[in-house]
């Protein structure tokens, strides 16, 4: 009796997964916990075990499409008798259960194909239900779409806030209100049009999101990061030879346990129901691959030593570039920090992760003329931005926070 592989939870603010590469195809043996499939986020590529032994028997999913969290990817046929089935085998008609009355979202349903028409003269393609990307589209948004002649690849490309990601009827009436004043060029003959990689979809789909959900404000500082690199210069040859690579990423996650501490409203989360403060710090750090960005996620910072975070950075940067981090190393990141100084930034502004209340970019340390005791001085210094969600706290903390950091730098010492 064939038993539903579901998409599984990918993180705390993660809804959906991309399917990247099929591990198995169908009738291929499939040993329990041995690798099926690969799933992209916009934070991380992994390889998903198989929670059963048994035999493919069907892809739900097609390489390169986007589900939600929970949807069926996958049967898997595993002789047992009495075998409870998630949902329903692949040949069963799955009948769709009404929404809430008023409601113009139809329920989550196993994808059909897209439906193929022909005959618009303009350069619109008829609406399918569900677009080639795997944008999902009630009735209601798919005859709007129709009437507004809405090409499918753009329906495959805007962002949805539905459940799900689902697009909704204000998704699209937004995307339409914004027609005429910002849209983009087509393109043009000798133009190349790059294919989006399921991480870069997903990244600009939660990117969106942020922005439209999150009030974002922000707040800068800047930062003599003397002490520090007059400590680490001093230190990082005889770190090195114990095989701890000493990076500045290692001080700036430091530092921001230290203020974390001390303003426990930055390590927090938005609800309907209230601010979630989160008593573990789980901190987030921005790596750049080849094709986007992945978050791995040190957990418990606060309780690492500075050898212990830089020896985390190291696995996780190590581990991330090839493409070998696991769901449990980008799962439960309370707080973010990019560092975009690595590539000669000296300010930026970073967007916040959907799910925390800020992010905090460190930019490049550079020697400046500053003045010291009235006279001129060169020193290393540092701008740290830190936008953060105006729902959850004001300027003011935002400042004392980057503040506290700015402490902590300037007056370290060794043994922190």
């Amino acid at each position: 009796m064939p038993v539903e592989i579901k998409l599984p939870q990918l993180g705390e603010s993660i809804h959906e997964g991309t399917i990247a590469r099929w591990l198995k195809k169908p009738g291929d043996r499939v040993e329990k916990y041995e690798s099926l499939v690969e799933i992209t986020t916009d934070k991380v590529n992994v390889e998903m075990p198989s929670p059963f032994a048994g035999v493919l028997t069907e892809q739900l999913v097609a390489e390169g499409e986007t589900r939600p969290v929970g949807s069926p990817i996958a049967l898997i046929e595993t002789g047992a008798v009495g075998v409870v089935v998630v949902g329903a085998p692949a040949a069963q008609t799955v009948h769709a259960v009404p929404g809430p009355a008023g409601s113009d979202e139809s329920p989550p349903a196993r994808p059909a194909p897209p439906a193929v028409t022909a005959g618009l003269a303009s350069a619109a393609a008829s609406v399918p239900a569900k677009t080639a990307g795997g944008a999902r589209l009630s009735p209601l948004v798919r005859k709007l779409a129709e009437e507004h002649q809405v090409p499918a690849a753009v329906l495959e490309t805007l962002p949805g806030t539905g459940a799900g990601g689902r697009i909704t009827k204000e998704d699209l009436l937004q995307y339409l209100a914004g027609l005429g004043t910002a849209a983009p060029a087509p393109p043009q003959a000798g133009d190349e049009v790059v294919k989006l990689s399921p991480i870069r979809r997903s990244i600009g789909q939660r990117m969106a999101q942020s922005k439209r959900e999150i009030p974002h404000a922000y707040g800068v500082i800047e930062v003599d990061m003397s002490a520090v690199v007059a400590w680490r210069e001093a230190h990082k040859d005889a770190w090195r030879r114990d095989g701890i690579p000493l990076t500045y990423t290692a001080f700036f996650v430091r530092a921001a346990c230290e203020a974390l501490r001390v303003f426990p409203i930055v390590n927090a989360s938005w609800s309907d129901e209230g601010i979630v403060l989160h008593r573990a710090i789980h901190i987030g750090i921005g790596i750049a691959i080849d094709d986007g960005l992945v978050v791995p996620v040190i957990h418990n910072a606060d309780q690492a030593s500075l050898a212990g975070v830089a020896r985390g950075l190291e696995d996780l940067s190590r581990r991330a570039r090839a493409g070998r981090l696991g769901l449990e190393d980008i799962q439960g990141g309370t707080f973010t920090i990019t560092n975009p100084g690595v590539f000669g930034s000296i300010w930026s502004m970073p967007i916040i992760v959907p799910g925390q209340a800020a992010i905090l970019a460190t930019d490049a340390i550079v020697k400046r003329a500053v003045v010291r005791d009235d006279a001129i001085a060169i020193r290393p210094m540092m701008h740290l931005g830190l936008s953060f969600d105006h729902r959850i706290f004001d300027g003011a903390v935002a400042v004392q926070f980057m503040n506290r950091m700015k402490q902590w730098f300037e007056e370290f010492r060794d043994g922190r």
